[in-house]
């Protein structure tokens, strides 16, 4: 159905794609796996019409195509689902899934019946139990992604591009998807699918695509192919696991948390947190776990200061009671917050990598209203170095790295502060395991000089690899805290479901 053939494309100083070839077939999944920066968003971005400006073919039920923007990818059957959700959070269903592209009358008003009719078709044959009515920002996650794929079902797209589209939804929402993309599978339809969740692929993918470094390495058949030759072909060579965590650990708190509540923004009376009471040790890393819903970012970000005005509690750093209202008053207390979606919250995309790192530092770098910029350039250099971030240069736009590099950058960001505590909110979201394991190591590497870090993972063998100590939160409060050398799948699942008490 889609066909690439020879596609090149360049960047200021970056070879992105290097004469990559490809085919798509009906009613097969494709999985597309590569490193982070291997080009996967690059070509993705040339198949929906974001980029014009390519060397190569594509060729689209034999016919070669060359979309002028995304709207006429659109219009030709070629959408794609990105791992940012496009919706407008206080828009309803309807208007999302019609905005931009709304029917009207014959007296050219606003046709909401017919717009009613099809949205609610979609959402019936879609199986999602919501009204056309509903506003976004009161939806799941997963019934957001839904009603993603709904947007692309809207002009009978033939080739769906989803885009890590299982990153941030539960387990049972990934069995919903999964069972979208069945049907969408025996309707004939061509799915492109990029994961970093090798796991799954092998569950819905029929063929692979395999990029390293802006070329095609090899395609073929899932069933043909196992799990660590899959990883072998990604990254070029053998990725070694992390031992499992067995170091002792003195008593020795950096971090004491009591009696941590949070209400909630909108409803009255109700808790998003309830009496939370934590202590972190120098150099421990204890891993959080938790269902979608659980209350780890909101605890991780009322630590932070981040719910001043709803959260209330006492927050000791070394033995010091600190009284923390604001971002500043954390930064000040050696307190550092990795943030969940690192693009939105982490870094400014369209800044260098200069000036991304030195944001939290630019108090310390300023004299007389000068920026120092020679000691700016010499803590920059530094730990592209050390954090071995992949760039040309420390000039580098943020938007234009990958995501385990970016990632690293925000780490750098907060490590020139010099703190005693960082919090990591699902440290590795949406990058790949040879990144993955260049940031356990990391973590591991930080934890080793004192400094104690709290994890949030969605991912239990991840936290089951870096972790001391797992908490484990349900509802808003922790139901237990569980010694490394005594926590399994079994009973962190079984606390985080709320069947166990602390």
């Amino acid at each position: 159905m889609l066909k690439a053939v020879g596609i090149t494309k360049r960047f200021p100083g970056v070879l992105a794609l290097d004469n990559v070839s490809f085919e798509f077939e009906p009613g097969k999944v494709t999985a597309i796996i590569g490193e982070n920066g291997a080009g996967k968003s690059t070509l993705m971005k040339i198949l929906s019409g974001v980029y014009q400006d390519y060397e190569g073919q594509i060729l689209y039920k034999d016919k070669e195509v060359k979309f002028a923007n995304t709207k006429a990818a659109q219009e030709n059957g070629i959408v794609i689902i990105h791992q940012e959700l496009n919706l407008v959070p206080w828009l309803t269903v309807q208007e999302n899934i019609f905005l931009g592209r709304e029917m009207t009358t014959w007296l050219d008003t606003l046709d909401k019946k017919q717009m009613r009719l099809k949205t609610e078709a979609l959402l019936k044959k879609l199986k999602l139990n919501v009204k056309a009515d509903d506003k976004i920002a009161d939806l799941k996650v997963g019934q957001q992604q839904v009603v993603e794929i709904a947007k692309a079902l809207l002009y009978d797209s033939e080739v769906i591009i989803m885009d890590e589209p299982t990153s941030a939804i539960s387990e049972g929402e990934v069995e919903v998807l999964f069972k979208i993309i069945e049907q969408l599978r025996l309707e004939g339809k061509a799915i492109v699918y990029i994961s970093h969740k090798l796991d799954e692929l092998f569950k819905i993918a029929d063929n692979f695509v395999v990029l390293r470094d802006g070329k095609s390495i090899e395609s073929g058949q899932m069933k043909n192919i196992n799990h660590d030759q899959l990883i072998q072909k990604m990254v070029g060579r053998e990725i070694h696991k992390l031992e499992r965590s067995t170091r002792v650990l003195e008593n020795n708190p950096i971090l004491t948390v009591q009696n941590l509540s949070l209400k909630h923004p909108y409803s009255k009376g109700k808790m998003l947190l309830h009496d939370i009471n934590l202590e972190l040790n120098k150099g421990e890393i204890v891993g959080i776990f938790g269902l979608m819903g659980a209350g780890r970012t909101e605890l991780l970000e009322s630590i932070f200061g981040l719910n001043n005005g709803r959260a209330s509690g006492n927050i000791s750093v070394d033995g010091k009671p600190c009284n923390i209202k604001t971002v500043t008053d954390a930064i000040n207390n050696k307190l550092a917050l990795v943030p969940e979606d690192r693009k939105h919250d982490g870094l400014v995309l369209g800044l260098d990598i200069r000036t991304n790192m030195t944001l939290p530092i630019l108090n310390k770098l300023e004299k007389f209203g000068f920026i120092n910029r020679k000691e700016e350039k010499k803590n920059v250099e530094k730990y592209i170095k050390e954090l071995h971030i992949k760039t040309p240069g420390d000039k580098q736009l943020a938007g234009n790295l990958s995501g385990g590099n970016q990632q690293k950058i925000v780490i750098a960001k907060w490590l020139l502060t010099q703190p005693l505590v960082i919090m990591l909110d699902e440290p590795t979201r949406g990058i790949d395991i040879h990144a993955k394991t260049e940031i356990y190591k990391l973590i591991k590497q930080l934890a080793a000089t004192g400094i104690g870090i709290l994890m949030v993972s969605s991912e239990l063998p991840e936290i089951l690899a870096v972790s001391d100590r797992v908490l484990v939160m349900c509802e808003g409060a922790i139901t237990a805290d569980i010694k490394i050398e005594n926590a399994t799948e079994d009973n962190i699942l079984k606390a985080a479901i709320g069947s166990l008490t602390a």
